[in-house]
């Protein structure tokens, strides 16, 4: 029974990843229609920010602020049902400084989400549009680290993520580019 119990705890930790991701992807998105908006003339800038005011103030705290709780919950309880807190092998170590690193990204997001709800607007759509793509390499490093485990190796996983940063900044310069 007692080992059934870590498949349902690692299914709602993954789920609650899942939701927490998304609420994050989603969150900078909507950041970016706010600021945008706040530069249209009025009426359409008071509605259309009142509009996004409402719509990431629910996004984020009915579903991104209780995902990623939820998350710090059943993971640690998913490490403790599996191996006792037993030191973790190099792979988990690393991974864990990422998630750091992504509950980092959490707060920051959670700063502009206050300065938006302010009316403060400190970054533009294109500093906002380059900050959302810091999750995506938080997963693609997280993932990648809890599926491939040992078999990653330290210089090629660097590597690939450096590479990886590489291609998206270029992506966003060409968009940027495009839309201009």
């Amino acid at each position: 029974m007692y080992f059934y119990i870590y498949f349902y705890i690692k299914a709602l930790h993954i789920i609650f990843i899942v939701t927490w991701f998304s609420g994050m992807f989603y969150i900078v998105r909507l950041f970016i229609y706010q600021v945008e908006a706040s530069e249209k003339p009025e009426p359409e800038k008071t509605i259309l920010t009142n509009q996004f005011a409402i719509m990431i103030r629910r996004l984020w705290l009915g579903i991104t602020w209780p995902s990623a709780v939820l998350t710090l919950i059943f993971g640690p309880w998913m490490w403790y049902l599996y191996n006792g807190f037993h030191h973790p092998d190099n792979w988990l170590a690393i991974k864990l400084c990422f998630v750091i690193g992504l509950y980092a990204y959490h707060f920051s997001l959670h700063s502009i989400f206050k300065q938006l709800g302010k009316g403060v607007y400190k970054y533009t759509s294109t500093q906002l549009r380059i900050w959302n793509e810091v999750a995506t390499i938080f997963l693609i490093a997280i993932v990648m680290l809890a599926t491939v485990k040992q078999g990653m190796s330290l210089v090629w996983g660097l590597g690939g993520l450096v590479l990886f940063v590489i291609a998206l900044m270029s992506a966003i310069k060409i968009y940027k580019s495009i839309r201009k």
